[in-house]
């Protein structure tokens, strides 16, 4: 059985926000339960259901150390530990209120929620993570190299993913926390407009306080239907 483990910014449990991304996914991490979905008014609720699976597998979340196996020299309990360490000696901070946004992949758009602009104290965080956090990390398998499809990778990210075990950190690290799958570019307009009006109407939040840093593990990760969950919320000071 093979257990991943990441290191997220996950909105705080009772807020607004995740009560409205985790609607919008179809499940709470937090529980580890489903939840009545969010469906934009205009889509098939089965279509919406289906554009959602691969962003429900992971809870609603922004990805700042992606998904790892633990390396053979280390736990659960030492990562646990480390990850307190860390966040005892960062200050919480604020980012400005998040927009939803197509996010171009390949050329298949996601919507996500997004910064208007980039926030230099989340951008050192995420740095931080990614390379404060590798030691935990087993290296990377063939396939899952593979799985990445390298040769489709700029030189930058081809050098990340052998590095850091994933393509889009540090310089490439863009922050996003993400709504739905990659959308047939017809309904991308549509999809934008509805669920901007839905985030406008449900969470009357300023902005994001990040002042915790969320571990979340995935048992089974082999299985498809294998869902990440909370396992710690360790707050900044």
């Amino acid at each position: 059985m093979t257990t991943r483990y990441a290191l997220y910014i996950a909105p705080p449990a009772h807020s607004e926000l995740w009560r409205f991304g985790s609607a919008v996914l179809g499940w709470d991490a937090e529980t580890g339960a489903d939840v009545p979905q969010l469906v934009p008014p205009s889509a098939d609720a089965g279509a919406f259901r289906a554009l959602t699976e691969d962003p429900r597998r992971y809870g609603f979340h922004a990805t700042m150390k992606p998904p790892f196996r633990l390396a053979d020299d280390r736990d659960a309990d030492a990562l646990v530990g480390a990850l307190r360490d860390f966040c005892g000696g960062r200050a919480a901070f604020r980012l400005p209120r998040l927009e939803v946004r197509a996010v171009d992949a390949d050329g298949n758009a996601f919507l996500a929620l997004v910064e208007p602009e980039p926030t230099p104290a989340l951008l050192a965080l995420e740095r931080a993570l990614v390379t404060g956090f590798d030691a935990f990390r087993a290296p990377l398998t063939e396939d899952e190299i593979a799985r990445r499809r390298p040769e489709r990778l700029s030189e930058e990210e081809r050098e990340n993913l052998m590095r850091w075990g994933y393509p889009g950190v540090l310089s490439r690290f863009r922050f996003h926390l993400t709504l739905t799958g990659r959308a047939p570019a017809a309904e991308v307009p549509r999809l934008l407009e509805e669920l901007s009006a839905l985030h406008a109407e449900r969470v009357s939040e300023p902005g994001l306080l990040v002042d915790q840093i969320a571990l979340f593990v995935q048992d089974r990760a082999e299985d498809p239907a294998s869902r990440f969950v909370v396992r710690e919320r360790v707050l900044l000071v």
